[in-house]
């Protein structure tokens, strides 16, 4: 066994939908060796989850192991990075940094309406090596294929909803011109080689699978005989709102084969990352975790079977995520973990992975993965013991829809009246439901059947439960 802290990778995907994994054999037409490869080789946490249904404050609860809701980060309108103040805690980079690590981010970014310089850009949090984009810039999203100046002079008021700006490299614009999702994970490997001796933490945040899935290099269109699509064009003479409605579920032609082949070029970059690791005899002592920033985008062909729902919504196909956990001969091959599991969890388990004290990581919302003390943890955990069991509870809360879990019992509530509920219902073809929701995900994981009115005894629990944490993170 290797000595010294763990390697930490952290691999974020980007709207993947929960049954869209071809080791799970719900679709045939998935390939997903790489990812199929971490399950095979580590631990599947069923019900894993992240704190929003949204990418802006899921990534502000990943990147600080608290509930974002503490700042007032709840939807769209008020995601923000954590607070810059006297007393902040450090990031999971920063924590990182002050065990010895080196750091390294490549990819999206994306917690509010950030700018260069800002203590939002990964330079500024923690990390000494990046490559990323600014998607708050950009309604969310970078282009696939284009970030450049000519690239912004040619599309001209198409730039920002195509997302084709500059990347940046510390604080400085650095322009590419290619498959954003190869350039992504060649960056990361090189990084991983170029950190020698020292332990690292590399954060891997693709772009891939958010709309506009049809982006994709010339002689992949060819090789699956997939079409080309055109991005927005204001001069074809039709407006944004009308063309992005041809541009998602149902309208858009091959779209499910163009979000396919995303999520395979994105899973061959894991698979690529996995040799590298391989190669370079850095495979044992280094922990990998993979998951998405909200559930899957139904809206942009993915698929969340067994679950309702879709991003947006607190359905649990908003909020349940994919979540693979590898850590060769620390977590059992094959192994999984059925407890209750946060996005939140990966900073305090990053922490323990390093050797640090427990204290680094007591202002968290998270519990560690796995077992802190690791030198004992020869094998770790195929099943966790009671002590590693998962949150008793999990909350969500966005101002029109909120939501608990508690074992296997599940409180929601949805405004029905909202302008958000309504607009995203007819501009991105989610139904968010109404009204309060009682269920039973053992019996009922698709969420069909509302208990409400059958346990009144259980909603006021589960009610109460949610305004004691509403009070807790300052609501």
């Amino acid at each position: 066994m290797p000595e010294g802290p763990a390697n930490i990778i952290v691999i974020l995907s980007d709207d993947h939908g929960y049954a869209d994994r071809s080791a799970l054999g719900i679709h045939p037409d998935v390939q997903t060796p790489g990812l199929d490869r971490l399950a095979a080789e580590g631990m599947t946490c069923t019900d894993a989850y992240v704190t929003a249904p949204i990418c802006s404050p899921s990534r502000a609860g990943i990147i600080s192991g608290r509930y974002q809701q503490r700042w007032g980060g709840l939807w769209f309108d008020s995601a923000s990075f954590p607070p810059d103040d006297p007393d902040r805690a450090p990031t999971i980079a920063e924590a990182l940094q002050q065990q010895g690590y080196r750091t390294g981010y490549f990819g999206k970014v994306h917690y509010g309406s950030e700018d260069v310089g800002d203590r939002a850009c990964p330079p500024h949090h923690g990390f000494d090596q990046t490559l990323y984009g600014l998607a708050g810039q950009s309604l969310g999203r970078l282009n696939y294929l284009h970030h450049s100046r000519s690239a912004q002079q040619d599309y001209g008021e198409a730039a920002v909803p195509m997302a084709v700006q500059p990347l940046l490299q510390g604080d400085d614009a650095y322009e590419y011109e290619g498959f954003l999702t190869e350039e992504l994970g060649r960056r990361a490997r090189d990084f991983i080689t170029e950190a020698g001796d020292d332990p690292y933490f590399c954060m891997l945040a693709f772009n891939a699978v958010h709309n506009f899935c049809w982006q994709l290099p010339a002689d992949e269109l060819e090789r699956r005989g997939l079409p080309a699509y055109r991005d927005w064009d204001p001069d074809s003479g039709t407006g944004y709102g009308e063309w992005y409605d041809d541009a998602i579920v149902p309208n858009l032609p091959h779209g499910r084969e163009y979000y396919l082949a995303q999520l395979e070029l994105m899973d061959r970059e894991i698979g690529r990352l996995l040799d590298h690791l391989d190669r370079t005899g850095q495979a044992e002592n280094t922990m990998i975790i993979y998951l998405t920033d909200n559930g899957g985008s139904t809206c942009n062909f993915g698929d969340n079977t067994p679950l309702r729902g879709t991003k947006y919504t607190v359905w649990e196909g908003g909020i349940r995520v994919p979540f693979l956990v590898r850590w060769p001969g620390r977590v059992a091959a094959g192994s999984t973990h059925s407890g209750l599991v946060s996005s939140m969890d990966i900073y305090p388990t990053a922490l323990a992975a390093a050797g640090a004290d427990p204290s680094t990581w007591q202002h968290c919302d998270g519990n560690p993965l796995l077992p802190t003390d690791l030198s004992a943890a020869e094998g770790a955990i195929a099943q966790p013991d009671a002590d590693n069991s998962g949150h008793e509870a999990l909350h969500w809360e966005c101002g029109f829809q909120w939501a608990v879990r508690s074992g296997d019992w599940k409180l929601s509530w949805v405004d029905a009246d909202s302008t958000n509920v309504q607009h995203l219902a007819s501009y991105e073809h989610a139904p968010m439901g109404a009204g309060l929701r009682l269920t039973d995900l053992a019996s009922d994981p698709s969420e069909q059947n509302d208990l409400a009115a059958e346990r009144p005894e259980r909603v006021d629990q589960l009610r109460t439960l949610h305004e004691e944490w509403r009070t807790e993170v300052g609501l």
